[in-house]
């Protein structure tokens, strides 16, 4: 087997191909794999099997990487961050990784607004790293309180122009059919109202992407704006959206109490807010924590 992904990944060589058929000259691949390779995410998950043990949490998608740490006090969250970030420099300066220190922030997640001004130092190789109030981690951005409020601001712009989208493929002169618009609106509309719904579907400001969802489906069925809001997922044969991202918060709850899930630990602290809220009437709303 290693053989065979030496022979797949090694020796390899590639070049630029522009729509006037013009070809740059050939290149040699010297690390790395192809870029888009199915093979890629499972050997990089391999290269990093063994990553240094931190005192904070390690959370991981491909090569995008958190650590986070919670404390009460400001010198031991940072005390904390400081000997883990040199954990993870030597590991990766022994196995030749780069970390991109341009992409790389700290971040403080509170509610204490007398100290919303204060900055994490944080620092790496003696550099160190930008704070940022608002990161962005795999697609949602993150603030301060977890309100998600720039995030689903943002969310409702990129919706507003896919609607856009739906507005001119359904044009007086080449309207498409109900069939497709409803296609078209569960890939381009839906899909993104989901992603990530987990974290923020209990936020006060989902009702800034309702109005623009709404407006997709008026699209769908064809109605004048007198038609009641409530009948328009049912005449468009769509799950309201508020049902779809409650559903699934609960699937990804009913996959974590199996054991092995990444939450699983959470939910079996009994002392923690995680817990607790699973003894609630609204057992849905953990998973949004």
């Amino acid at each position: 087997m290693v053989h065979m992904i030496m022979e797949m990944v090694g020796n390899c060589s590639f070049t630029l191909a522009t729509g006037n058929d013009q070809r740059g000259r050939l290149r040699r691949l010297k690390n790395g794999v192809p870029q888009g390779s199915v093979l890629e995410p499972l050997l990089f998950n391999i290269h990093i099997s063994d990553l240094a043990t931190t005192i904070s949490r390690k959370y991981a998608y491909s090569d995008d990487l958190a650590i986070m740490h919670a404390d009460g006090d400001w010198q031991s969250v940072e005390g904390a961050l400081n000997k883990d970030m040199a954990t993870l420099g030597e590991y990766l300066q022994t196995w030749k990784l780069k970390l991109s220190t341009t992409k790389t922030v700290s971040a403080v997640f509170h509610l204490n607004n007398k100290k919303a001004k204060r900055e994490l130092k944080v620092n790496i190789n003696n550099e160190n790293l930008p704070f940022f109030s608002e990161p962005k981690y795999l697609g949602v951005t993150l603030d301060r309180s977890l309100t998600y409020q720039r995030h689903l601001e943002s969310l409702c712009k990129k919706l507003t122009s896919r609607v856009a989208l739906l507005r001119r493929l359904a044009g007086s002169s080449w309207g498409a059919g109900a069939t497709t618009l409803r296609t078209a609106t569960l890939a381009l509309v839906h899909s993104n109202a989901k992603y990530c719904a987990h974290a923020w579907c209990r936020s006060a400001y989902t009702r800034l992407i309702e109005p623009t969802i709404i407006d997709g489906l008026r699209i769908v069925t064809g109605c004048l704006r007198p038609t009641p809001a409530d009948n328009l997922p049912i005449l468009a044969g769509i799950q309201p959206a508020e049902l779809r991202r409650n559903s699934a918060t609960l699937s990804l709850g009913r996959r974590a109490v199996e054991p092995g899930h990444l939450l699983h630990p959470a939910l079996n602290r009994p002392t923690s807010a995680v817990a607790r809220r699973l003894k609630s009437r609204h057992p849905f709303v953990l998973s949004a924590q």
